[in-house]
């Protein structure tokens, strides 16, 4: 099993997950044509994708679901609520590209197992994804208020994650936005911080070789150096030392991270 985050941040968000049969990602938050651009730099077409799983209606994941899905014939999953909110922005799509994908729900493909989780977000009913192959687990968790045990449940002793790191608190406080976007980034449908992420990690990770690529990072109220910083600090509190088992790694909104095995 392979993956790349292709884009990851305020404005828009996708991650590419591959088995030697299958290949999808997880949400298209960009332009059809960035979509494509993004999956060129790591040596990939549309064209090969096996679906689009969608977690929630937001624009910075749904932008480019439409456009995609129509060009390429590419099916698209989504849970009940999720397709009735985003029918409206993302255009017509065949009802032999409509799936459904109910919160919770196992579906497997050619050896791939994919399980949906919900999370904590102002939104119909947003969910994440696990991917399970050969005994290897990635997780895929962005845009929740906060990490419950329910959802710790779900992800705890993957191999890999792309995990959120949305805000760092006092810069979110400090910054321009009006009161009502802070009071929503910091609440519990909202986006977790450094400082709670990590916490959540330190508590989820098993004592052996895992891979966290932060992910979701605020354009206006966090810095990768500054998400790196504050998670590896805090994580050393809870007793996990960055750099022996487990290893940090920066996303961008850009720039897709390299294709890597899970």
């Amino acid at each position: 099993m392979n993956f790349s985050v292709l884009a990851s941040g305020s404005t828009g968000n996708s991650i590419y997950v591959e088995n030697g049969q299958h290949a999808f990602i997880v949400d298209a938050g960009l332009t059809g044509k960035k979509m494509e651009a993004l999956l060129a730099q790591i040596d990939r077409e549309a064209k090969q994708l096996s679906g689009i799983l969608v977690t929630h209606e937001h624009s910075d994941h749904i932008k480019g679901v439409g456009v995609l899905a129509r060009k390429h014939n590419i099916p698209v999953f989504a849970n009940a609520k999720t397709w009735e909110a985003m029918n409206s922005s993302i255009g017509n799509i065949p009802l032999d590209q409509r799936f459904e994908w109910k919160t919770d729900e196992v579906k497997t493909f050619g050896g791939l197992d994919i399980q949906s989780f919900a999370v904590s977000h102002d939104a119909a009913e947003p969910m994440f994804y696990t991917f399970q192959e050969d005994g290897r687990k990635l997780v895929v968790m962005t845009d929740t208020g906060y990490v419950s045990d329910r959802m710790k449940g779900f992800i705890s002793t993957a191999d890999a994650y792309v995990f959120e790191s949305n805000h760092d608190v006092s810069m979110l406080q400090m910054g321009p936005y009006p009161w009502k976007i802070k009071r929503r980034i910091l609440s519990d449908v909202g986006h977790v911080s450094n400082e709670d992420a990590a916490v959540a990690m330190s508590e989820v990770v098993a004592e052996k070789e895992t891979q966290i690529y932060l992910a979701h990072l605020s354009k206006d109220n966090n810095m990768k150096e500054l998400a790196r910083m504050s998670v590896s600090q805090t994580l050393e509190s809870c007793g996990i030392r960055a750099g022996e088992f487990l290893h940090l790694h920066d996303t961008d909104a850009e720039k897709p991270t390299p294709l890597v095995l899970v």
